[in-house]
């Protein structure tokens, strides 16, 4: 087990984006199960900085893309272009070629734009024109959506949500936090100067590790169960999909892993289900986030636990 591997890109992520190891725990343990990340969250609280610190410290190439209303889907993906010289088409590779990819305020794209992504989430490749282009391993988007009641925001489909593994928000900082960062004006440029921890050949290793992490029949029926059971509940318009179960699951695996362990139990399900599923179960009357929250847990514990 290389737990001690993992301890040190938290810890150095945790240099720069300072009192939320929370989050950094789980937007690692993203990394590591092979998803996505959705970051939610007003600007100015430290997206940016995160995205870029994990791709330092894993050694990564690290690309920005600034989504608006007018980026097309060509402007991410690529496309082909007429060489004068040997008078022949050659596809010409956009910024998604990358392995740590900052889709920064993706709900600012309209929805033609924002559907560019789901075969590149899904399969990472690019196919333009009837050819198929892989996409650098490890890949890994960090996408940041900025609440829906600002303006000019059109929001994710479900389909695209779905897609992402995980959602956190990053939130403000603690009161001594805070003035600490405001005092040296932030920690983006160390975030630029942040040294490489491992190397991005590490995390497909990692991940490989990852996969192998045990997972009962019982904990498997839990996460089946906690599927079967949001689509019988009334108060969600529709329950879990098979893809999210198959993402918990595989987040369970990486919390597990982080811990130390080679098999899942109970807790690493329940430790990950909030930041799997907040994004996907959607309750027919509206609701707070925090108070969408307390509602999932208690959603949680009414699914029976294995022994």
């Amino acid at each position: 087990m290389d737990k001690s591997v993992v301890e040190r890109v938290v810890s150095a992520v945790c240099e720069v984006v300072k009192g939320k190891e929370k989050q950094v725990r789980l937007g690692v343990c993203c990394l590591l199960a092979g998803g996505h990340l959705l970051l939610e969250d007003l600007p100015g609280t430290g997206k940016t900085t995160f995205a870029l610190a994990l791709a330092r410290a894993i050694d990564c190439e690290f690309r920005r893309i600034q989504f608006t209303s007018d980026l097309l889907p060509s402007d991410i993906l690529g496309t082909e272009v007429y060489d004068s010289r040997t008078g022949e088409f050659r596809f010409r590779k956009g910024p998604v070629f990358t392995n740590v990819l900052l889709a920064d305020e993706i709900n600012r794209a309209t929805p033609r734009t924002q559907s560019a992504f789901m075969e590149v989430m899904s399969e990472g490749k690019v196919s333009v024109s009837g050819i198929s282009v892989a996409l650098p391993q490890p890949f890994f988007i960090i996408a940041t959506q900025n609440p829906a009641d600002l303006y000019g925001t059109y929001p994710l489909p479900e389909s695209q949500l779905d897609r992402f593994m995980m959602r956190l928000e990053m939130g403000y900082p603690d009161f001594d936090v805070e003035v600490e960062i405001v005092k040296v004006g932030g920690f983006y440029k160390k975030a630029l100067e942040l040294e490489p921890v491992i190397k991005g050949e590490k995390v497909i290793e990692l991940r490989e590790q990852v996969e192998k992490v045990r997972v009962s029949e019982s904990v498997l029926g839990y996460i089946v169960r906690i599927g079967e059971k949001s689509r019988l509940n009334e108060s969600f318009r529709f329950g879990l999909s098979t893809r999210a179960l198959i993402d918990l699951k595989r987040a369970s695996q990486a919390w597990a892993f982080m811990k130390g362990r080679d098999y899942v139990i109970p807790d690493d399900v329940k430790e990950v289900f909030p930041f799997v599923v907040h994004h996907r179960l959607w309750f027919r009357d509206e609701v707070s986030p925090a108070v969408k929250g307390a509602l999932l847990l208690e959603f949680l514990e009414s699914v029976q636990v294995p022994l």
